[in-house]
């Protein structure tokens, strides 16, 4: 069986440069039907598909994108993908560019390649104390 990280991570990137580009029909073919992005505003907002697509074409712009190191793990059908990013968006005339957390849930149905069923979009903390912190709970370190 293929290395799924590597296929999913392309997929991923996939995404965000249709994103870029405004190109619907591409995250029309990509995005499962019942997609859904959990946008990190306070309070958190949902986006299913068919919103998502006209944002993207209308107020919801990424003008550029840089993605960092990811992390894949495959559950059966399902591939869970997380990455940090550097994104450059505007919603309507608001500026909401910075670092965010992208979290994917990919999914193989039983014919047809893999979709994005769900993803997490939230901007991240700037305060390295709490990252450190985190990490010093890990056990396996």
């Amino acid at each position: 069986m293929a290395q799924i990280e590597p296929m999913i991570e392309a997929l991923a990137l996939r995404f965000m440069q249709s994103w870029m580009h405004r190109d619907a029909g591409a995250i029309k073919s990509m995005a499962a039907r019942d997609f859904m992005m959990m946008v990190g505003s306070n309070p958190p907002e949902l986006l299913d598909r068919p919103s998502f697509v006209s944002a993207i074409e209308r107020d919801f712009r990424c003008t550029r994108f840089r993605l960092g190191e990811a992390f894949v793990r495959r559950h059966g059908r399902t591939a869970w993908y997380v990455a940090g990013a550097d994104l450059e968006l505007q919603l309507g005339a608001h500026d909401w560019s910075g670092k965010f957390m992208i979290t994917d849930l990919w999914r193989k149905p039983r014919f047809g390649g893999w979709k994005l069923a769900e993803r997490s979009l939230s901007p991240t903390s700037s305060d390295d104390r709490f990252a450190d912190n985190v990490r010093k709970l890990q056990q396996w370190r």
